[in-house]
């Protein structure tokens, strides 16, 4: 995938819209880039190892720091970043957001967790 033409960060850094060439702009809030984070911290390294993390909704992003032409890394307020977002997992979580955004509600849900 090409790179975006413009990664966008509110000035209340909790939002990141990602804009490619020829779609709409995709917006990403801060949170959820949070969660769905490609680190192995959260994702592990098997599906079992998964993590739910929890207490993120105010979450920031610190800064970005690209990663080759392919990915840029995002340094979150809490300390978070080891997470490397390539430009194909950035658009598949625009197109997928809702899907993913509900699946992590549902988890916090059923382990007890909250967003706070």
């Amino acid at each position: 995938m090409r790179p975006p033409s413009e990664l966008r960060v509110a000035k209340d850094r909790r939002l990141l819209t990602v804009l490619f060439d020829n779609h709409a702009p995709i917006p990403l809030d801060a949170e959820f880039l949070r969660v769905v984070s490609p680190s192995a911290e959260v994702q592990g390294h098997s599906p079992e190892q998964r993590v739910t993390v929890p207490g993120k909704r105010n979450v920031a992003i610190s800064k970005m720091e690209p990663v080759g032409n392919y990915a840029v890394r995002i340094i979150f307020d809490d300390g978070h970043d080891t997470g490397i977002f390539t430009w194909d997992y950035l658009h598949a979580l625009g197109h997928e957001k809702e899907t993913r955004w509900q699946a992590y509600l549902d988890e916090l849900e059923a382990k007890g967790l909250s967003r706070d």
